[in-house]
Order: C-alpha cells, then sequence, then structure tokens
C-alpha cells in the first residue's frame, strides 16, 4: 500500500502510557550514553549520535534512575509515545508528512522517529490526548 492516507487509516494506533524523557549530552557522552541503554529493559529506548550531541530516549523513570551518570545532561519535558503499529514499506512516501500536517493544524509538536517497520512520535505530555484525538478522527472519517 503506497497512500500515505490509508495507511494512517488502517494503522493501530499504540501507546504504552508511559512518559519518556530526551537526554542531551555533550559528543563525549557516547559511552556512557551506550551503557546506560544496555543496562535498561525497556521496549522502547534509543540512541542518537550526531557530531554536535549524543541524544538517549529514556523512559521517565529510567532519566532518574541514571541521572547520577548524566553530567552535563539537558532533558526534555515529559514525552508520550505514539506508534502507528503496522509495518510500513520503506518505500512509503508522504507518511509522516501527513500526520505531521494534521498534528500541526492542531498546534501540537512532534519529534518523529522511525524504525525499520514501524513509525514512532514522541509528542509532549501536554498535547498526547489532543494528538490521539485528531488521529484517532481522521481515522474514522
Amino acid at each position: 500500500m503506497t497512500d500515505p492516507a490509508q495507511v494512517l487509516k488502517q494503522a493501530a494506533l499504540y501507546t504504552d502510557a508511559r512518559l519518556y524523557r530526551l537526554v542531551s549530552l555533550p559528543p563525549a557522552g557516547i559511552l556512557v550514553a551506550a551503557r546506560i541503554l544496555a543496562q535498561i529493559n525497556e521496549p522502547f529506548c534509543g540512541l542518537i549520535a550526531d557530531k554536535d550531541e549524543i541524544t538517549l530516549i529514556l523512559t521517565e523513570d529510567d532519566a532518574e534512575a541514571f541521572d547520577a551518570h548524566l553530567l552535563d545532561a539537558r532533558l526534555s519535558d515529559p514525552l508520550r509515545l505514539l506508534t502507528f503499529d503496522l509495518p510500513l514499506a520503506p518505500d512509503l512516501v508522504g507518511f509522516v508528512a501527513l500526520v505531521a500536517r494534521l498534528l500541526a493544524e492542531g498546534g501540537i509538536p512532534i519529534i518523529p522517529l522511525g524504525a525499520f517497520a514501524r513509525d514512532h512520535l514522541l509528542v509532549p505530555a501536554v498535547h498526547f490526548a489532543h494528538a490521539w484525538d485528531i488521529l484517532k478522527e481522521y481515522q474514522t472519517a
């Protein structure tokens, strides 16, 4: 299926009802970040390294538990996970653009993330219910 509108209508929306934090570390923090990720047992977490920073995606509980190891860290406000629980074709074009447009029209900021076969959003916790409602309404229209 290559029509993003149809894919969105068919995708089950999933959330785990947990709070997440983005944790920003300086580039030298890569080994600390990798060790933290290796120690947690979470079905959703992540590590992104770029030239300017290391970013961990952790549950709020894990961010608090590893606080002593996160020197010079900056934490985001609480976020919620929203997963489009349907395997997505790697050549699907416009899916995230459609979702971003729908949520932007509702004034909702998002952090899109892609796994191999599924897309995810991190949404500020204060906007999560509204984001969920917008997407559910689109699916039933």
